[in-house]
């Protein structure tokens, strides 16, 4: 029985690494995040780094767990939370996008501006969510969590545990790569840093656009679904 739960588990952690890795991305973050906290000293975006891991770990971990039953409590659907949270991904994305290039005086006035309470203030909105971990990541974790479940309650545990467990080294790599993501950015230069971080904007905002219309497709499904059901009956009553 305990190597039949260590076997679930590591196909779990396994699973879920696979899964929530490519969807959460930390790399792909880590400009967004530099660019957003621009004129934050090194210690604060240290801390930053580290709330927005311990941040991301544990509302993963909420989805999985208890994901679809709060959606199930106030009777919203998948589709709403995508279509919901990838409009506020993509109005975040269009104002990186519009934002004008600092200039040396501007920086220094970041740099007085961005106090350690003021990096508090935003260490879960907007980087946490949804930069770090967005709608779809949170769509996919409340998928994760419902296959997780078993009938034994053991098993369901210990499916849980690796689970948790890939959630933590995925935090470990957000941690890494925004703490060091400004030693890569220093490589490249002020114009191809500046070239870099509009192009993840944009990506980031094509992201949002995308998860709104999968959102929205779905919802067309389902109505398109419920609309053919109705006619089924409304005919068969006839008949």
């Amino acid at each position: 029985m305990t190597f039949e739960l260590m076997a679930a588990a590591a196909r779990s952690f396994l699973f879920v690494l696979v899964a929530m890795l490519p969807i959460l991305n930390p790399a792909a973050t880590a400009p967004i995040f530099l660019s957003m906290t621009e004129g934050a000293s090194g210690g604060t975006r240290t801390l930053l780094a580290r709330r927005i891991a311990r941040n991301m770990f544990w509302l993963m971990t909420g989805s999985m767990l208890i994901g679809s039953y709060v959606l199930d409590f106030f009777g919203i659907s998948l589709p709403i939370v995508r279509v919901g949270g990838g409009l506020i991904l993509a109005s975040v994305a269009w104002r990186l996008l519009s934002a004008t290039p600092s200039t040396p005086d501007s920086r220094a006035a970041l740099a007085e501006a961005f106090t350690p309470d003021h990096a508090h203030r935003q260490a879960f909105y907007p980087l946490t969510f949804p930069i770090s971990c967005g709608p779809a990541s949170i769509s996919v974790a409340i998928t994760v969590g419902v296959a997780l479940h078993d009938e034994k309650l053991v098993m369901s545990l210990a499916r849980m545990g690796g689970a948790m467990m890939a959630l933590a080294i995925i935090g470990v790599l957000l941690y890494l790569a925004f703490r060091y993501g400004e030693h890569f950015l220093r490589l490249i230069g002020d114009a191809g840093t500046a070239v870099f971080l509009r192009l993840t904007a944009f990506i980031l905002l094509c992201l949002g656009v995308q998860i709104v219309w999968d959102g929205v497709r779905e919802l067309l499904l389902e109505l398109s679904t419920v609309q053919t059901y109705m006619t089924a009956v409304q005919a068969g009553m006839h008949g």
